[in-house]
This record gives C-alpha cells, sequence and structure tokens, in this order.
C-alpha cells in the first residue's frame, strides 16, 4: 500500500473538490478535508480494499459535512433566533 503523505497528495485534491462542491466555502472544505485524512489514518483497518480508496475518502468527507450540518443547525446566533419568532411573538 501507499505512505500516508502518497496517498494524501493522489486524493487530497478530489476529496477538497467534493467537500467544496458541497460546503461552498474553501475554508470549512479545507478544514473538513484534514478532517477527513485525520479519521481514515484512524479507521485504515476499516478499509477493506473492495472499493476504490478514493470512494472510501469521499464517504468519510460526506459524513463528516453531514455531521458538521447537523451541528451548525443546532447553533444559531440570537438575532437568527429572533428573526424566526415572526409575527405572533410577545413584545
Amino acid at each position: 500500500m501507499e505512505s500516508l503523505e502518497e496517498i494524501y497528495q493522489k486524493h487530497a485534491q478530489t476529496v477538497y473538490a467534493y467537500l467544496l462542491s458541497r460546503t461552498r466555502n474553501r475554508d470549512l472544505a479545507e478544514e473538513l478535508t484534514q478532517e477527513t485524512f485525520f479519521q481514515a489514518v484512524r479507521s485504515i483497518d476499516s478499509f477493506r480494499g473492495d472499493g476504490k480508496l478514493t470512494t472510501w475518502l469521499c464517504g468519510i468527507a460526506r459524513n463528516l459535512w453531514l455531521a458538521h450540518m447537523r451541528e451548525s443547525r443546532k447553533v444559531q446566533p440570537l438575532e437568527e433566533m429572533e428573526d424566526l419568532a415572526g409575527p405572533c411573538s410577545p413584545e
């Protein structure tokens, strides 16, 4: 198998492009790309080799992006919550 550095060099751009297409945010896509490879290193033993390594990495990236989306929905700035209150809210 290739070294971790070779794997990163070969697949990081693909993972980043995938995440950028989902997030539309360069900083977030970069952060999630780094986290993807961190998680991949931690769980490399679970890669069976049945499919492409890129597919496995993008699966990890997808799960991280979805987790980020769930977490970002839980936290809303107070101003946004006030905007959502609508006309029936007490004054």
